[in-house]
């Protein structure tokens, strides 16, 4: 899948199955953000039936056999006798529901809830039908066990984060309702008439051994960032207008000259939105003198599109492992039970990091045109601030602040989580990837993005009402009308917060994008 151009939000998906083939980003975001059950294929149901028979006949086997007969991590040596056996796999799952802070999100729970289940349907991990049914039941009723912050270094799985989930299906811990509520488990369940899951041989193991949690994470940042880098261009393209800047710089064979892909989306796009502006064009005769602009306007859709290019390799990271059967130990196709340390996180950690860092540089270029803006030595005939009465008013002074204080919190953020590692479990895990912190920091990075690509539209188009008589392109235009519906224009300093809320919810809810959409090609 190509990050640079795609738009993961289904449209009105109610349902994703779940059998031979792999989830895709698109199942994901539509099972976590909004609401599509889940139907499991009964041809895929046989092959997860198929690989319990392996672990059955395991568990009658004198010797002993990782996770269906011995202890975990360090106790793996631990011998453990039939009759305990149901008793270790509660017990793991109540141990390793061990996380601490402030609850998760609804949506991240939800999708790691479904890629382990996606896992699950694989066949390679030995759980039975039953169980599987069970996580399945859990989803489309909407209870989402309540997990925490804390707890995951991102190895051996998302170990914390899936117990907790894992304690919800067996009907303890809590969950939270459709309406809000958190409730016990066991009530919750009883209303939704659920049967809590006893579970048997192996089957703790593989409700918790993946790197769901992160991933569910990765693709959900991938939705989010499909949107915020359009609209970023568009942002730019304002930006260049209202500054009374150059198109020329975007030209296609310009471009060309260097042939990186998400550079050639990112200046085609700011190259559709000015054109037919009245603004650019009022400025192209041989009075206008400027032989090129800063940099944060003629080298924006190397900046975009570099960005771009990353979210697309996060993006075929993403989709490889949403191809992955991952548990320890594993049924293999040959029906072998093998350890492996395919759970170690990794391959996305790592990208979740380098979004990060995209992240960051984005908002910081989208900050330094912002603050060009306000500021009547560069900003080419605006009032200092954009104020109404400057010196009275402040107009947008303290909007660049808070542009720069969630820039200088991103580039904190953009600090990689993946070269650290804790050593656990008496030394046996003694290599961590920290995935699971790197995508809680980038989910803090998105939201910070989205505020300092609002507060950009906030500022210039305000700007280009600034312009007046002349008025914005099409497509600008469009998005300026569009932005007008819940935020004033020019005038007296005003309660500034929420405008640059609803400029936020405009950005990320794809209505500008949407509005440029309607006039022009925005990919």
């Amino acid at each position: 899948m190509n990050a640079m151009t795609a738009t993961y939000a289904p449209d009105q998906v109610d349902s994703v199955t779940l059998g031979t083939e792999p989830a895709t980003i698109t199942d994901v975001v539509a099972v976590a953000r909004h609401g599509a059950r889940i139907v499991l294929d009964p041809a895929a149901l046989e092959a997860v039936e198929a690989s319990r028979a392996r672990i059955d006949a395991l568990a009658e086997d004198v010797e002993p056999h990782y996770g269906i007969s011995t202890g975990f991590g360090a106790l793996a040596n631990t011998f453990i006798p039939t009759e305990a056996r149901a008793r270790l796999q509660s017990s793991l799952i109540r141990s390793h529901a061990a996380g601490s802070g402030a609850p998760v999100e609804t949506e991240v729970v939800r999708a790691l809830m479904f890629l382990r289940l996606s896992t699950l349907m694989t066949g390679r991990t030995g759980v039975r039908s039953s169980t599987v049914r069970a996580y399945a039941g859990l989803i489309n009723a909407d209870l989402t066990p309540v997990v925490y912050e804390y707890g995951s270094l991102g190895c051996s799985g998302d170990l914390a984060p899936l117990a907790h989930c894992a304690l919800a299906v067996t009907g303890e811990g809590e969950v939270r309702t459709a309406d809000g509520r958190v409730l016990a488990a066991a009530e919750a369940l009883a209303e939704a008439g659920l049967e809590p899951v006893a579970l048997s041989e192996k089957e703790g193991l593989a409700l918790i051994n993946g790197t769901d949690g992160m991933l569910g994470m990765l693709v959900l940042a991938l939705d989010d960032l499909a949107t915020l880098y359009a609209t970023a261009d568009i942002a730019a393209a304002m930006s260049v207008e209202a500054l009374l800047g150059t198109d020329a710089v975007f030209a296609d064979d310009l471009q060309r000259l260097r042939p990186q892909p998400g550079q050639a989306v990112a200046a085609g796009n700011i190259r559709r939105m000015l054109a037919d502006s009245p603004i650019v064009a009022s400025h192209k005769g041989p009075e206008c003198t400027r032989v090129q602009d800063a940099y944060s306007l003629r080298c924006a859709p190397q900046v975009h599109g570099a960005g771009r290019d990353t979210l697309a390799h996060a993006a075929r990271v993403a989709g490889n492992e949403l191809s992955a059967a991952i548990d320890n130990p594993v049924v293999t196709l040959d029906g072998r039970i093998e350890s492996n340390g395919n759970f170690h996180g990794a391959p996305v950690a790592y990208v979740l990091d380098f979004l990060a860092i995209a992240v960051a540089d984005l908002a910081g270029i989208c900050e330094r045109r912002t603050d060009r803006l306000l500021d009547p030595a560069r900003s080419y005939g605006l009032p200092a601030f954009l104020a109404h009465d400057a010196g009275v008013d402040s107009g947008l002074m303290i909007a660049q602040y808070t542009s720069a204080g969630i820039v200088s919190e991103l580039k904190r953020l953009a600090v990689p989580a993946s070269v650290d590692s804790i050593p656990s479990s008496a030394m046996q895990e003694d290599h961590v990837s920290m995935g699971w912190a790197a995508a809680r920091k980038l989910r803090r990075a998105v939201d910070g993005l989205a505020r300092v690509v609002a507060i950009e539209i906030l500022t210039s188009a305000r700007g280009l009402d600034l312009r007046a008589p002349l008025p914005a392109g099409p497509a600008t235009g469009a998005v300026l009308a569009t932005l007008r519906e819940t935020v004033p224009g020019p005038g007296p300093d005003r309660f500034l917060a929420p405008e640059i809320e609803a400029a936020t919810q405009a950005v990320v809810s794809g209505a500008l994008l949407a509005a440029a959409r309607s006039v022009t090609e925005i990919r």
